[in-house]
Order: C-alpha cells, then structure tokens, then sequence
C-alpha cells in the first residue's frame, strides 16, 4: 500500500534502498503521499542488518520490489519504470549508480523530465568525494561541530540530526521537489547533487552573517546560542533529570528570575561580566527541586523553562498527546508525518511487498 493522498499524490518516486539521509527523505515524501517505490536487493543477496537500519519506521507508507541490479534482466525492468517516474533518489558513492548502469546520462536517456536526486556526504565533486565517511565526519568540515561543546573537551558527538537529516535529507527533499517543479515547467529533469557537508553548512547561514559584525565568536560556549549565556542552557535538577531555560527576550528571563525566588538579585541579563556568577546562581537554585516540580512551577508561564524528556517520556506529554505528534503502529510509537498540510493531510500507511511485473503494471511501465 502507499499513502494515496497529501500534497505529493500523484508524484512517483523511485527510491533505491539505502541508509543515512535517503530512507527518512523517502519516508517524509511518501507519508505526503508520493508513490514511491523502494527498490531493495533480491531477497537472499546478502543483504546485512545496516541495509533495514531503522526500518520499521523508516520504511513506512510504500511498496518496496527486489532487484538485482547487478542482472540486466533486472536493470531493465528498474528503467522500464524509471521512465514512468518523475524522481529517483539514491545514497551512493559516486559513480556506483554508472557502474549499475542506471546513472544519470543512462536514466535521462530514458526519461528526460527525470529528476535524478543524489544524497552523498562529500558531494559528487571535490578531493573527498570518494572517500569514505559519516555524519560527524560531514559535520567535522563545515565548522558546525567546532562551535558544539566547551573550550576544554573536544566537542561532544550529536546525533545524526544536524548532518544526515537537516543537512542531508532535508536538502535533498528540497532540491528534488524543487527540481520537479522545474520539470513540470519546462519539460526538462535534471541531476539533484544533495550533500551533507553543502547542507550542514548552509545551516550555518545566521552565525556566518553574525561573525563578521562580531556578533559570533569563533569558539565553542562563548556565544548567546551555544551554552555560554546562563539564561540559554541546561541544568541539573534535584532527581538527577534535567531543564530547559531558553529565556532570550528580557520579558521572559524577568519571568524565569520571578519563578526561581531571584527578583532581588537585580540581574542585568546580557552583562557578560555577571554570566558566571548568575550560572552558579540558577544552577544551585534548580538543583533544589525535581525536574518536574520545575516543569510545574513554570508550566502556565512564558519563562521558557521545560523539562528535558527522554525518547520514553516524549510521546506522553500532554502537548504531544494532544497534538498527536506520536502515533501507534504495529506496537511501536512513532513520529507522525510532518509537516501538517491542513488541505491534503499527510498519512501513514503500512509497506507492501511488489514483485516486479506488479511494479510496473502499477505504474503502466
């Protein structure tokens, strides 16, 4: 089955099967309702537990079809239904898709309105463009990871979400959807050349404007953002657990002092000079109550303080219950499709098994 509406109905999809950033793109699409198909190796290839990383929810809302694309019988199948598709997104390193021979010159042969999406951490260009690599590797160059951490560690290693998903899926979601509605426009496909390094650093865009008006710092815990102001920070409460104080505007940190018992310390909020003082200040003063006795303290106020959930805790919050950010299916609780289009709302669906011949009778190929 596939999810039959939402913005993208109607938009076809080839996703070749891999991990990283390519199978949470295809995922985002299909639960807006692309018909996508998932091709996947032959069953019995080898295939090894990196290849299902995640799939129980990853490859939700399409049809996956088993090829071997080292067989030409099944190479010209996949271009059979690549000329009925208006995109095909892949994860290799360069040149593997050309040696598979469905590279981009062969497919736009077939299908010249194509739009041939490709996801790399390095890019398809460059002196490391065939080096091996992962996320924080990506990460490592763009001078994203440097501004993570304090001055006396090496920087801590974040989850994959800043360089496999916004640098790498989110952009590539974008530049396919982009590039398709160039196609519809002009009748023309193109390559899509997604990469986590050119993603991560666009993300960057806001404090690359700020250094140079000195406004950012080039190191880590010395900046508004990055843990060095008291009032933008984590801290330790009395159970071990921990809070959220996000309050920039001066309205709001007023309301954070107020919640604390802190009104007759006469706090000038952006004085640098007093930043280490007040931290010791809000640090002994949060370390006094649970996390959610704070959480309860400061619920009904706009202090910018919530509590830090776990992965168990996050689907039974009361804002996510109501807003069903989570949702249930086969018994596990999972991320419901996002972002919400009011008009045609997105959906999940459960994944189907094609053969081939039911592949491309689905799509006339």
């Amino acid at each position: 089955m596939h999810c039959a509406q939402g913005p993208l109905a109607g938009i076809r999809i080839i996703e070749i099967d891999a991990i990283g950033p390519v199978p949470l793109a295809a995922m985002i699409l299909a639960d807006m309702g692309a018909d996508i198909i998932r091709v996947a190796r032959a069953a019995g290839a080898g295939v090894g537990a990196w290849e299902d990383v995640g799939g129980d929810i990853l490859h939700r809302s399409r049809n996956v079809v088993h090829m071997n694309l080292k067989d030409e019988r099944d190479v010209e199948s996949l271009l059979q239904l690549i000329e009925q598709a208006d995109a095909l997104i892949e994860g290799f390193r360069p040149g593997v898709m050309e040696r598979l021979g469905v590279g981009p010159d062969v497919c736009l042969a077939r299908n010249p309105r194509l739009v041939y999406g490709r996801m790399t951490g390095w890019g398809q260009s460059g002196p490391l463009a065939l080096r091996a690599g992962h996320d924080l590797n990506y990460l490592s160059i763009t001078g994203a990871l440097h501004a993570m951490g304090t001055p006396d560690a090496p920087p801590p290693v974040p989850l994959n979400l800043v360089g496999d998903y916004g640098g790498g899926a989110m952009f590539l979601i974008a530049g396919v959807l982009g590039a398709i509605l160039s196609a519809r426009r002009t009748g023309m496909g193109q390559i899509v050349d997604a990469c986590i390094s050119d993603g991560a650093t666009s993300l960057l865009s806001l404090f690359y404007a700020w250094a140079p008006k000195g406004l950012w710092q080039d190191a880590p815990a010395s900046n508004l953002l990055d843990g060095a102001a008291p009032f933008y920070r984590c801290y330790r409460c009395a159970d071990g657990r921990d809070v959220a104080v996000a309050c920039l505007e001066p309205q709001f940190f007023a309301q954070m002092v107020r919640g604390l018992g802190l009104e007759d310390r006469g706090y000038d909020q952006n004085a640098r000079s007093g930043w280490p003082a007040m931290e010791a200040e809000l640090a002994a003063v949060f370390a006094t109550r649970t996390r959610d006795e704070w959480a309860d303290i400061f619920a009904e106020s706009d202090a910018c303080v919530t509590p830090v959930l776990s992965m168990a805790e996050a689907p039974l919050h009361p804002h996510n219950r109501a807003r069903e950010t989570f949702v249930q299916r086969g018994g596990i609780a999972q991320p419901a499709p996002a972002p919400r289009t009011l008009g045609t709302p997105p959906s999940i669906s459960e994944p189907g098994l094609l053969s081939m011949a039911e592949a491309a009778a689905r799509w006339g190929a």
